[in-house]
């Protein structure tokens, strides 16, 4: 296989757009026969290990030879960093919400808005439940049930309110250092989660604070009586939360970051007598198993990436994008429009990001673009299509809680963070408002790390 190693060819891509196929057929196919979360039914990871055996059968070389590459993909460095993040992150959120954690969030959040701007506030509650747990479909979860309760005692606008519940939980699954769309992103890039964060942040921010005025002039409640349901919070469990993002923004080690989240989770949680000792070690274990599919996902692909590259099929398809981008901002487009066809597909943000991610890098290092900024388009892109799709989770989320009351097409033309999102996000390829981050701490392409350490 080491012969072929320069070549381009666009057959050899042939395995991972099967992994497509299936997924996307799978879906199809499911939705048409009435299958409630069809595009979530059929495992990422079984659909990807078929493209694995077709990539097998198809490469020439012996099984042996074969293997080694898909082993080298498999164990490379970002893709088995990024799966122990996984696993911390997993543990960490898992644990944090076994002691309480998620409860004094919602209920801290909700005691403090004020019932008049109930619709905006319900927006923040989302943004900072999500950006602490970093899991938009948890953050619904939580949230929905409450929106739909004070919707309709307060006379609001039910569709806006979904929808301000959907725009702030993919706030946070954008932007959390603990999110695994952000794991993805940053390691296929190779940089690191603070600077994304700074510069991705730069973009987000302006987004929300103009979507929580619209819906403070456009969700006002009919009825300002709304006698509000918070059950107790304790403030001190919130603090794990807070010192993982400082720690991740300060410069720490992810790893220990989330190793010490983990324990502060867990003290508190013996502490207030949340946890004991066993419920701890399953509260790891089952944090670590929920993120199994994305965790064996990235392995497959990671090693599917590398057979296919060694095949020549990443170079064709560069040498095929090489012809339509002139230069780095038509190469930040191409990343865009990429990843959200690539979302529209699958309806995974995250395996859209895992997917990509190798092309997009491929593209900064020819075009000397900053994978700080590859990684924060790929991320907000993914979540822009996510957060919009009619059969993304999040909008099926809010479908099935509210027993069909609101559709897909009341919902869509309301998500006004997703679409400000974009249009911030479009502006800053073309006006580089966002980048003090990597002006500050230019890259060094050769040694593919900032120049400043």
């Amino acid at each position: 296989m080491q012969q072929q190693q320069q070549k381009a060819r666009g057959i050899a891509l042939f395995p991972f757009l099967l992994f497509i196929i299936i997924y996307l057929g799978a879906g199809i196919v499911l939705q048409s026969m009435g299958v409630d979360q069809a595009f979530y039914q059929f495992p990422a990871p079984t659909a990807c290990l078929i493209g694995v055996v077709v990539a097998f059968i198809m490469f020439k070389g012996s099984i042996d030879d074969k293997f080694a590459v898909f082993a080298r993909g498999v164990g490379s460095q970002d893709i088995t960093i990024m799966c122990m993040i996984y696993l911390l992150s997993g543990a960490f959120a898992t644990v944090a919400s076994t002691m309480g954690g998620v409860d004094s969030v919602v209920n801290f959040a909700l005691s403090v808005v004020p019932v008049h701007f109930i619709t905006a506030g319900l927006f923040i509650v989302a943004c900072f439940m999500s950006l602490a747990t970093g899991t938009s479909m948890g953050t619904m979860s939580a949230l929905v049930p409450i929106g739909i309760g004070i919707a309709q005692t307060g006379g609001l606008n039910m569709p806006l309110t979904m929808a301000a519940l959907i725009g702030g939980a993919m706030f946070g699954d954008n932007l959390s250092i603990i999110s695994d769309t952000t794991i993805a992103a940053t390691r296929t890039q190779g940089c690191e989660m603070r600077d994304k964060f700074r510069l991705n942040g730069t973009i987000a921010l302006p987004a929300a604070v103009i979507t929580a005025i619209l819906l403070l002039v456009m969700g006002r409640p009919e009825n300002t009586e709304i006698a509000l349901e918070i059950g107790s919070y304790s403030v001190v469990k919130i603090l794990p939360y807070l010192a993982v993002l400082i720690l991740a923004l300060v410069g720490m080690n992810v790893f220990a970051v989330l190793t010490l989240g983990v324990v502060f989770s867990g003290v508190i949680g013996f502490i207030s007598g949340d946890l004991t000792v066993l419920s701890f070690a399953k509260a790891i274990y089952d944090g670590m198993l929920g993120m199994m599919e994305v965790f064996l996902t990235s392995i497959f692909i990671g090693g599917l990436a590398e057979m296919v590259k060694e095949e020549g099929g990443i170079q064709w398809l560069l040498n095929k994008i090489q012809k339509i981008i002139k230069g780095p901002k038509s190469a930040e487009v191409g990343i865009a429009l990429m990843v959200v066809a690539t979302d529209m597909a699958i309806a995974n943000n995250t395996v859209s990001i895992i997917v990509d991610g190798p092309i997009a890098r491929g593209i900064a290092e020819e075009y000397k673009v900053d994978p700080r900024r590859t990684a924060s388009l790929l991320d907000m892109f993914a979540c822009i299509s996510q957060g919009a799709i009619p059969y993304g989770a999040q909008i099926l989320m809010v479908g099935s809680l509210t027993g069909g009351a609101v559709s897909a097409l009341q919902v869509i033309p309301l998500l006004w963070y997703q679409g400000l999102l974009a249009v911030f996000a479009i502006i800053s390829i073309f006006v580089p408002f966002a980048d003090w981050p990597i002006k500050k701490n230019p890259w060094n392409f050769e040694k593919w790390e900032p120049m400043h350490k």
